[in-house]
């Protein structure tokens, strides 16, 4: 008797467990964005501001240079070039990931006023700033 309901509660756990996950809506959380700048996404909608990736020109590489929102508002970066780039704040406060050529980042809620100087991780002589007022 015991084993059978030891073979019952293995079958029937994975279900349960399973069961539990999805009803907390997946075990997946999106990690936590750093203080002052909420995370990308924006459920679809277009950014406040698309910075444009020109390419490989020092502080000429982002247009505009500098691009300018008030806090509470989006950016993201479109990459225009023919390689890979990433925007990546100075400070750790965002990171857009690698944007492909041709392909636009997911929007980055910019939360705290201030300038943000950021750079591409690929190519660090790639700068731009984002200020971003009350």
């Amino acid at each position: 008797m015991r084993s059978l309901l030891h073979k019952v509660a293995l079958l029937t756990f994975p279900i349960v467990a399973g069961a539990l996950i999805a009803a907390c809506g997946g075990g997946y959380s999106s990690p936590t964005a750093p203080t002052g700048v909420g995370s990308g996404g924006g459920g679809g909608a277009p950014a406040t501001l698309t910075i444009t990736i020109v390419g490989q020109n020092g502080s000429q590489s982002f247009t505009p240079n500098p691009g300018s929102v008030k806090a509470g508002q989006t950016v993201a970066w479109r990459n225009s070039d023919v390689i890979t780039h990433t925007a990546t704040a100075n400070s750790g406060a965002f990171d857009t990931g690698s944007i492909p050529p041709g392909a636009t980042s997911n929007p980055i809620t910019m939360m705290t006023a201030g300038s943000l100087a950021y750079h591409c991780s690929i190519h660090p002589t790639m700068t731009g700033t984002v200020t971003v007022t009350q």
